[in-house]
């Protein structure tokens, strides 16, 4: 496994390899930052105006994501503009984790800013950018993500160390939420997460030093170790799909943690030898 690009994020999250540019985004959500990479161009910082979330590729060109007062739209260049707030009541929470559905729908969870409260939902945006309220009563929404059939959905609370699963119907309706994982201690908090082309779920462990697949079924399969501690999402890239990239934080490191782990906040990359499968973009 090898640091491709040692950013040294306090908090990197959200990859998502883009298809149309042969490149891989991801965030730093507090220190204001989106990165991209590519083998033909190494790393690239764009700095922003506002905290972003998620970043997610639009089928009409530029990105859907969230900030931590609503979803945003992103052009090419990253000009920034707001499309909705759905907790103007609750200013002590901010969006997490957000992926595209493969219908194309967007779904993001949100998130007590101190990790104190259960105050935080799940959403649904819509390609007509209408907005609807999913889940709630989540401390640390990460996720969601999708079985290949687009039938069941994952979604994780890292707090309770739990990944849930939904039946998830063709107009986007979720039900049956019941506990698909159970983590505790020593495990780490399932974080951010992927599922491959066998249909099995990848999940990046906060705490845990490692990224572990599990089967359609709940089945633990295997560990892939991590060079750090906080491992924070996975996705799947390259032009064959046959990469595995993992986003890493650097927040709340001990100095003696730190000089242990000198790439912590960056992105890792290895060939875990099963592909991933294309995402599809925002249909909005």
């Amino acid at each position: 496994m090898d640091c491709i690009a040692d950013v040294g994020a306090t908090l990197g999250e959200g990859p998502v390899w883009d298809a149309r540019e042969d490149a891989l985004y991801w965030v730093d959500i507090p220190e204001k930052r989106i990165f991209r990479w590519s083998e033909a161009g190494g790393v690239k910082t764009i700095e922003i105006p506002l905290h972003v979330c998620s970043l997610l590729p639009r089928s009409r060109g530029g990105f859907i994501g969230t900030g931590y007062d609503g979803f945003l739209a992103l052009t090419s260049q990253f000009a920034i503009e707001p499309l909705a707030n759905p907790e103007p009541d609750l200013p002590g929470n901010r969006f997490n984790d957000g992926k595209i559905d493969r219908a194309g729908r967007f779904w993001a969870g949100t998130m007590d800013r101190e990790e104190a409260e259960d105050s935080g939902s799940l959403y649904r945006l819509d390609s007509d950018l209408r907005w609807y309220r999913i889940d709630t009563g989540y401390r640390v929404p990460n996720g969601p993500a999708f079985s290949l059939d687009g039938r069941t959905l994952y979604h994780t609370d890292s707090a309770r160390q739990c990944v849930y699963a939904f039946d998830l119907a063709a107009d986007g309706t979720a039900s049956g939420r019941r506990v698909h994982l159970q983590f505790g201690e020593g495990d780490g908090y399932p974080d951010g997460m992927t599922v491959d082309a066998e249909d099995c779920l990848w999940i990046a462990f906060w705490d845990g030093w490692c990224v572990r697949r599990f089967a359609p079924t709940g089945e633990y399969l295997t560990d892939l170790p991590v060079p750090v501690q906080r491992p924070t999402s996975v996705a799947f890239g390259g032009r064959d799909l046959d990469q595995l990239f993992i986003t890493s934080a650097s927040r709340d490191l001990a100095p003696a943690a730190r000089a242990k782990q000198p790439h912590a906040g960056g992105l890792f990359m290895t060939r875990p030898g099963v592909r991933g499968i294309a995402e599809t973009p925002f249909a909005g």
